[in-house]
Order: C-alpha cells, then sequence, then structure tokens
C-alpha cells in the first residue's frame, strides 16, 4: 500500500511538472524542428535569383545601419528579419508597403511568393551531412478578426501557420508560449527572444522566424595546432585567442583570391552545400566605408582553386540582441513603426502598426566547424495606443554564412575581438 502511494505521489509529481510543457506544445502551430513545405509551383531560377538579390542587398543596407552604433562584433541573420518581414509586408498596403518593399527591395507579389517558397523549401531540405532549417509562424490574438485571405498567403507561401494565443489575458504565458516555440526551433540557441513586457493586451499579432545551421568544416582544423596567440584588435592592440590551425595537404585546394587590400577564402562545410566566406583586409575601417554587395561579389568572381600552406583562423562564440525599429525606420520604413501605417491586408482596416522588430543570433566556430541559429519577432500592437519607443543598441574580419546554390546570405558579422 505504502509503494502504491509513493507510485502515485511520483505520477502526480510527473504530471505538474509535463503539463505546463504539454500545454505549450499544443498551442504550437506546427512541430517546431518539422517546418512545413511552402507551395513553390511557378518558382523560376530567375525569379529565385530576384528574391536572393532582394535579401543579399537587405544584408549589406542593415550592416551599414548597424556598425553606425555598434562599436564591437556583430552578427544577425539578414534571412531571418527578410522572412518576418516578407510576411508582415503581405499585410501592408499603401505608402506603408512602397516604404516596405523599398527597404527590402521585394519584387512584385506574383515573383516574390512562389520563389520565396522555393529558397525556403530549399533551405529545409533533409541532409545527412549538416542540420540547417527554418520556420515561421503567426501567433494571433484570439477572437481577433485577421483576413482570411491574408492568413492562407502566409501559410501557403511562407510556411507560415497560425497559432491562437490571448495576449489580452495572457500576456506573459503568450510570451513564454513564443519563446519556447523559438528555443525550440533553433536547440536552445535563442532563448527568451521576447522579452519582458514586450508584450501586452494590446499586441495583436507576433510574426516570427527561426532559422538554425549545425555543420562541421569539410576539412576540420587540427585541434591539437590551436594555440593561444594575439588577435590584433588595433594596429596597437591585440588581445589573446584561441587560434586554430589548418594546414592541408598536396591535393587540398580552397576558393580562395588575394587582391592586394585584401584575402578570401571560402571554407566548405561538410556535404559542400553550405560554406563560410571570410574576407581579411588589410584595412579592416577602409574596407568596410565602402563595402557592398556588389564588392563583395567582385571579391568572389575572383576567387579560384589555389592550394594553401596553412590556414588560420580563431575560435569564437558569439551572442548578439538588436532592437531594429530605429534601423529599419532610418533605412526608409518609419511609416510600417507609426500610428498611420497601413496593414489594412491583414484585417481589412488600418488598425495595426509595427511596435519592435527583434532580432537575436548565435555563432559558435571551432575546430569541428560551426553553430548558428537566429530568431526574429515583430510585434504588431492597435495603433490607438500611444506608441512606445525602445532601442539597444590576428585583426579584424568580415564574415558570413550562405546557401551556395541559390548565393543567398543566411547569416553575416564582423568579428572585432573574438573574445567578445
Amino acid at each position: 500500500m505504502v509503494k502504491k502511494r509513493l507510485w502515485m505521489v511520483g505520477v502526480a509529481l510527473l504530471m505538474i511538472t509535463l503539463v505546463p510543457a504539454v500545454a505549450a506544445f499544443l498551442l504550437f502551430p506546427y512541430s517546431p524542428t518539422k517546418p512545413p513545405k511552402a507551395n513553390d509551383a511557378g518558382s523560376t531560377p530567375q525569379g529565385v535569383q530576384e528574391v536572393v538579390r532582394a535579401n543579399n542587398q537587405f544584408a549589406f543596407k542593415l550592416y551599414s545601419e548597424l556598425v553606425k552604433t555598434e562599436t564591437g562584433n556583430v552578427f544577425y541573420s539578414p534571412y531571418s528579419i527578410f522572412s518576418a518581414l516578407a510576411m508582415t509586408y503581405e499585410g501592408a498596403r499603401g505608402e506603408t508597403a512602397e516604404e516596405m518593399k523599398n527597404v527590402f527591395g521585394f519584387p512584385e507579389s506574383d515573383i516574390l511568393k512562389p520563389n520565396f517558397a522555393a529558397i525556403y523549401n530549399c533551405i529545409n531540405e533533409a541532409s545527412k551531412d549538416y542540420e540547417l532549417r527554418t520556420g515561421n509562424a503567426l501567433w494571433v490574438q484570439k477572437d481577433y478578426p485577421f483576413l482570411e485571405d491574408y492568413l492562407k498567403t502566409v501559410e501557403e507561401y511562407y510556411g507560415g501557420k497560425a497559432a491562437v494565443l490571448d495576449f489580452i489575458n495572457e500576456a506573459e504565458k503568450s510570451r513564454e508560449t513564443i519563446n519556447t516555440f523559438i528555443g525550440e526551433q533553433t536547440n536552445h540557441k535563442i532563448k527568451d527572444l521576447i522579452p519582458p513586457g514586450a508584450l501586452d493586451e494590446f499586441t495583436r499579432l507576433v510574426l516570427t522566424n527561426a532559422i538554425y545551421f549545425k555543420g562541421d568544416w569539410k576539412i576540420a582544423f587540427n585541434q591539437s595546432l590551436t594555440m593561444e596567440e594575439d588577435f590584433w584588435v588595433e594596429p596597437n592592440r591585440a588581445v589573446k585567442v584561441q587560434m586554430m590551425h589548418m594546414r592541408p595537404n598536396e591535393t587540398i585546394r580552397f576558393n580562395y583570391a588575394d587582391t592586394g587590400d585584401a584575402q578570401i577564402i571560402e571554407l566548405p562545410y561538410r556535404g559542400e552545400k553550405i560554406s563560410m566566406i571570410i574576407v581579411l583586409p588589410k584595412d579592416f575601417e577602409a574596407f568596410e566605408s565602402s563595402l557592398t554587395l556588389e564588392k563583395l561579389d567582385g571579391y568572389r568572381a575572383q576567387m579560384k582553386e589555389e592550394k594553401l600552406d596553412e590556414i588560420c583562423l580563431p575560435k569564437f562564440e558569439l551572442e548578439t540582441k538588436y532592437f531594429m525599429r530605429d534601423a529599419l525606420s532610418n533605412l526608409g520604413m518609419p511609416t510600417a513603426f507609426s500610428g498611420v501605417a497601413d496593414f489594412s491586408g491583414m484585417t481589412g482596416r488600418r488598425d495595426l502598426f509595427i511596435s519592435e522588430v527583434i532580432h537575436q543570433a548565435y555563432v559558435k566556430v571551432d575546430e569541428k566547424g560551426t553553430e548558428a541559429a537566429a530568431a526574429t519577432a515583430v510585434i504588431m500592437r492597435l495603433t490607438a495606443v500611444p506608441e512606445t519607443k525602445v532601442f539597444k543598441a590576428d585583426h579584424p574580419f568580415f564574415f558570413m554564412i550562405q546557401e551556395r546554390e541559390t548565393g543567398s546570405i543566411l547569416f553575416m558579422g564582423r568579428i572585432i575581438n573574438p573574445t567578445g
């Protein structure tokens, strides 16, 4: 009898522990690590390149804006931000839509939708060589009248299924549900994306994107060669870092170029579909001041397979978080964040505006490979509510992680100081 009681107490305690977790999972729009397929019928190679070009152009626009205020390391996923705002754009109208189109370079809707879907599906293709996935979601206020056409478009072409939450009565619980979902999508590398107080009774919609990558280098760095060395953060100031070394054999070739003012190398991950491109300029400030997508494309065009005697790269691990309202406004879409925003394509009324765009990213690079994750949340509130304004604002190198088939930039950033 005593054993039976103890067993029952154990079961009860287990249920108390599991019920909140199970309840949260029941609120998810889909299994976090199994994003739904999008409808890419009608996509074309030219259309895919047009959407990729828009994403990549935005990547450099945002980079130039972020480095105006960020003095240290920078890392983010242009793809994640582009995805979350593309879903938002589907509901924008009038001047709001025009400004968003100019900032993100969105092509016409009949090109954007199926070709975005094709890129999304390509990222989510299963591979035995690496993990790469992305997922979108809509988190809508229960009983709030969103247009069926809008919800259907986002689900069909962006894989953005809708989940119903109650921001009015359970804002904090809703925040925890969204954050738990994002955590599951990103192997728990993105935690607490939406901070306490960011959602309240006036929130009506949150749009989220998450992207996760984990891959081993095609050719790993030799762990026994990693040693403490100087990394020159300034011409006359160094910090100690763990510097990795690779000494390839005679048969191995890397895509590489030396332009005189910079060295560029491509390090592929196992499977060779994903790679990291590193640009190591002699004068980082001069390089960054003139950095554009066209300049990077010029570097890439000069690369050819070459044998290298040694490759050295510092180990690093970064976590970043950006509140992007001001950055996106400065790039040219202030109306979306104002009381005169027009997102009538979502509800049939001009009753919503973007209160904040939150982006969080993580990257770890070591001898074995790379793990990177990012998530973006677009928070939308009623326009009748007073607006709040929140803003958090051996030598350096620039880097990005790309999907090689399309050239789409998935992650990018700079390392000023690998020690943080």
